[in-house]
């Protein structure tokens, strides 16, 4: 079974006056760079999902593709990840700079063992971490279902499709959930992750090189 690894660049940028939130550094490594070396370690091919039309530009020698469906959020994203891909996927946002190959890997292995959506739990409200997981192409009718219907909940279609979740206690042997799922989304949340990309325990969550 062949997986790509999808970095799904969406969102505005707007607490960032505007610039791609993905292209900020941590730890001397641009975001987008971090999270393509992750992927890279645990899928068979790499696909940057991003609408902005200079994204074409910011990872050299990875395919670009738009949305499927515009409008959609972060559902139209792994959406359009799915569809563009043509295989099963990994997928993690561009603004989650510590999200390590080695909990990716083990994703992957539980969706091929059977789950069509193999997800880690976290500490979010949702209390998984939709946007670091593995999708089937079996979730595409689902999604597209629940897009018809008008609801972009990212869980939205969980109900119609074989869901497995890691469970905390084993997404924690990989670091610290609030930090492996951390997202850039401001100029504060950049020099957290900052702090953490410099601290003597965060090797776990730096990018692996591609096998």
């Amino acid at each position: 079974m062949r997986c790509t690894g999808v970095i799904l660049a969406g969102g505005e940028a707007a607490r960032f006056d505007g610039q791609p939130k993905g292209l900020e550094r941590v730890g001397g490594t641009r975001v987008i760079d971090r999270v393509a070396l992750a992927l890279a370690s645990a899928s068979d091919s790499l696909l940057l999902v991003a609408n902005d039309p200079l994204a074409d530009g910011w990872l050299p020698g990875v395919r670009t593709e738009p949305d499927v469906r515009t409008g959609a959020g972060a559902l139209g994203g792994i959406h359009a990840a799915l569809v563009r891909a043509g295989t099963a996927v990994l997928v993690v946002a561009w603004d989650m700079p510590f999200v390590p190959g080695e909990l990716l890997r083990l994703l992957r292995s539980i969706g091929e063992a059977g789950a069509d959506v193999a997800l880690p739990a976290g500490l979010s409200r949702r209390g998984v971490e939709p946007l670091s997981a593995y999708y089937s192409p079996a979730c595409i009718a689902p999604i597209e279902r629940a897009l018809d219907r008008g609801d972009r909940h990212i869980v939205s279609f969980f109900d119609d499709v074989r869901v497995a979740t890691l469970p905390l206690e084993t997404v924690a042997r990989h670091g610290d959930p609030a930090r492996l799922f951390m997202n850039v989304n401001t100029p504060s949340d950049l020099a957290l992750a900052e702090r953490h990309a410099s601290t003597p325990d965060a090797g776990d969550r730096r990018p692996e090189a591609p096998r």
